[in-house]
């Protein structure tokens, strides 16, 4: 099929309104647009035509770029997997750099497909100017293109990404990515690849071979890096620097002597909100809510007297414990660090050893809060973590759980950490693509969070990022990004900050406006840092050609990690077993089997049930002398998951807003199912005694489950039970739309109702189709 311009179908569910491709908001509903780059892969993608459409629904714009036309549904699942898709998956970690399989599409309906989608490409999102459509939906510049524009520091940064990714891509056998120039793009200061080449089976690549390519670049090398790279290049060719760890400490080196030519400026600011529907805030952060500080010459604090540290964290369950969790983690890390400026001399591999332990320090101040007031399975708290520390150049990240941090320029917005749940562990082992595996109903489960487990069963990820470019880091609890809402609002809400438009504090507030607003299911968390980055009046240092022949750097600096920019904890690349790759159905039968069968066993030897989830289940729980004491490993949720309730057509259900910790959520019902209403849609609230009954079902673009449901009557006490409520009530006979996962926690169904509770739902339940919505 041809069609000579883009339309872009709304996200919107129930709206799903044809738009132009030039629009930001559907033009109906007002929904944002998301508009999704995607590069082809295989023999058949060279064959494209500007204007052709894939599978009905991926637009040709030019040569091999395409455009999702249909972004609020998911693409088709593929019956099995190639595997020329397997090293994708498996690189997941390194997703800055490494593009990831959106959709394998057939070119012809009668063939089965033979074309690779892939997201997270170097294609622009925007220009950069305020015509964003000049570069939109356009490759980014080869590494070799804009090499001689880059100052020195910028040029030793890109050669120190092409670096760390040897050994992992060497692992894959698609090293020859990094040889091939066309495939070397970049991103301001990022190098990113277009696609992943297959290493030829005679012959491995090997450093001289780089040494070769990057040769080639000496001529429009920065004066001030001129003669050591040169020096580099002799040494890779004649294999004096034979490894790539080898290879990165001498570039570590190098851009610490040139990251003295430049002055930094941080600014950092917090806020934290208990959200619409909650009755406590669980999350925490550091520095405290509210709070706007700013940094020069990276240590020199000019309110205080430590380097820049934001923390989030969001609590998890138990007996009003999330708060508790999350407050000890602050506490234990924020003690842990006090002396930051000592960390200062650290070498990045002591850093990151530094901030391991300060992660498994809060997890044991948690744990063993846990096991002093007996708690176990869904009575044991815990909680996310996501902490950013710069130091000097550099900015580490320490991850842990859903909590996550994006990496923002004036060029595009990208998540740097990886969700520790269900859906990315099926991707590392190459079991499924990232939204295939998200259709399965315990996709979000956590694997691991602070609190939940013995240290010996956490890992941690720090990643670490030089500063090189005027960039933010955002922060944020899921309350935010849940529901692509930062990947929705960055260029509208974070962008002005680079430009000079807006302050920080007002970013801050947006974000937090958005979350209410447009998810307003969770409390939320933002912590924001704007590093700024500028030559000071002195001209560069140049950085010793001796250097890269320095024998006692070989192993001096930082040892060269397994994952991109990572610790060498469990959050490494999983090697799968040898042997065929099963599908998820099968996946899911096998681990309930497993946990079926070492459930029973726990039974005969502790005495009860232990539940394992993530790699915590490779690690036995460790001896205590006193069984009572013996922490439990839950699978981690603060609440009951929707699948635990059975929701049909017709079920009625009684509004009790029972929870495991006792809080009283209000329930709001929406006008429709859509991740995204528009900013002034109506919501009311459903009080506590009320009666619901379903009468639609419907999934929207992200696999969320939405009960279509119709008001059968309000409890009598509604004008008591919330006398100062933010929306009104809703009324008998109203319908409306409400999340699964958000209502089940707190409605028992299958209850015996009077003909007054039936009110406006009558005595006879109506059979209603599954795609029966709500006006």
């Amino acid at each position: 099929m041809h069609s000579p311009e883009a339309t872009l179908y709304c996200a919107n569910s129930l709206c799903q309104a044809p738009n132009p491709a030039n629009h930001r908001f559907c033009q109906q509903c007002r929904s944002p647009l998301p508009k999704r780059y995607l590069w082809a892969v295989g023999k058949e993608a060279a064959s494209l035509q500007p204007g052709n459409l894939l599978g009905d629904r991926y637009w040709c714009k030019e040569g091999r770029v395409l455009l999702d036309t249909k972004p609020g549904l998911f693409p088709d699942a593929a019956s099995d997997l190639p595997d020329v898709v397997e090293p994708y998956l498996r690189l997941v970690a390194y997703q800055l750099a490494v593009p990831q399989p959106y959709a394998l599409v057939a070119s012809n309906q009668k063939r089965s497909p033979d074309v690779l989608l892939l997201e997270r490409a170097p294609i622009y999102l925007r220009s950069g100017t305020d015509d964003v459509s000049v570069l939109e939906g356009t490759l980014m510049p080869e590494v070799e293109t804009v090499w001689q524009a880059g100052s020195g520091l910028r040029q030793l940064h890109w050669l120190w990404q092409i670096a760390r990714l040897w050994e992992p891509l060497s692992h894959e056998q698609v090293v020859s990515s990094l040889l091939n120039p066309s495939l070397l793009r970049v991103e301001g200061g990022l190098v990113r690849l277009l696609e992943l080449q297959g290493d030829a089976r005679s012959t491995s690549p090997t450093l001289a071979n780089l040494g070769d390519l990057w040769q080639r670049w000496i001529p429009a090398t920065h004066a001030s890096i001129a003669d050591f790279f040169k020096q580099l290049c002799q040494q890779l060719k004649s294999g004096h620097i034979a490894t790539a760890e080898h290879l990165v400490n001498v570039l570590e080196q190098a851009i610490e002597i040139a990251a003295q030519s430049d002055e930094r400026q941080t600014q950092i600011a917090t806020l934290t909100d208990q959200g619409p529907s909650r009755q406590r805030n669980e999350d925490a952060c550091f520095p405290s809510s509210g709070s706007l500080l700013s940094f020069a010459n990276n240590n020199d604090l000019v309110s205080g007297s430590s380097s820049p540290l934001v923390v989030v964290c969001d609590g998890i369950g138990g007996h009003e414990g999330g708060n508790i969790a999350s407050n000890l983690a602050i506490a234990t890390i924020q003690q842990r660090l006090q002396s930051v400026p000592r960390l200062m001399q650290f070498n990045p591999n002591a850093l990151i050893t530094e901030l391991e332990q300060v992660a498994l320090a809060a997890n044991d101040v948690i744990a063993q809060r846990n096991d002093i007031e007996q708690r176990h399975e869904r009575q044991r708290m815990g909680t996310t973590l996501v902490m950013a520390l710069e130091c000097g150049h550099e900015l580490y990240i320490t991850h842990v759980g859903d909590s996550r941090a994006y990496r923002v320029t004036s060029l595009g917005c990208h998540q740097i950490t990886l969700d520790d749940d269900l859906a990315t562990r099926e991707v590392r082992l190459g079991y499924a693509l990232y939204r295939e595996a998200l259709r399965q109903p315990s996709s979000g489960s956590l694997v691991q969070a602070l609190g939940m487990n013995t240290s010996t069963m956490l890992h941690p990820t720090v990643e670490r990022f030089i500063l090189d470019e005027e960039c933010i880091f955002l922060l944020c609890s899921d309350g935010l990004s849940d529901n692509d809402r930062v990947e929705e609002y960055w260029q509208t809400i974070l962008l002005p900050v680079l430009e000079g438009k807006t302050d920080l504090a007002k970013a801050a507030q947006q974000l937090v406006a958005i979350a209410n607003e447009q998810n307003g299911h969770d409390n939320v968390t933002v912590g924001l840092v704007y590093c700024r980055v500028s030559p000071n009046s002195a001209p560069p240092g140049a950085v010793p050609a001796s250097l890269a022949t320095d024998p006692s750097i070989e192993y001096s600096s930082t040892v060269l990690r397994s994952d991109a920019a990572a610790s060498t904890l469990k959050t490494q690349n999983l090697k799968p077993p040898e042997r065929s790759r099963p599908r998820l159905s099968s996946l899911w039968l096998g681990l309930l089997l497993i946990a079926g069968v070492g459930g029973l066993i726990t039974y005969f030897l502790l005495g009860g049930f232990s539940f394992l989830t993530g790699e915590v289940a490779n690690t036995p729980l460790p001896a205590s002398p006193d069984p009572a004491t013996v922490p439990v490993a839950p699978t981690i949720s603060p609440l009951p998951s929707a699948n635990t309730r059975t929701f049909t057509i017709g079920t009625r259900m009684l509004v009790n807003r029972s929870t495991p910790n006792g809080e009283t959520v209000p329930i709001s019902l929406l006008p429709s199912p859509a991740s995204s209403p528009a900013p002034d849609v109506t919501r009311s609230t459903v009080p506590l005694g009320s009666v619901l009954e379903v009468i639609s079902q419907r999934r929207d673009g992200l696999n969320q489950q939405w009960l279509g449901v119709k008001v059968c009557s309000l409890s009598q006490t509604a004008t008591v039970d919330r006398p100062a409520a933010p929306q009104p009530n809703a009324q008998p006979g109203e319908l409306g739309w409400v999340q699964e996962a958000a209502i089940a926690p707190f409605v028992t169904v299958n209850v015996s109702l009077t003909p007054a509770q039936l009110g406006a739902c009558g005595n006879e339940r109506k059979a209603t189709s599954t795609e029966t919505s709500p006006p």
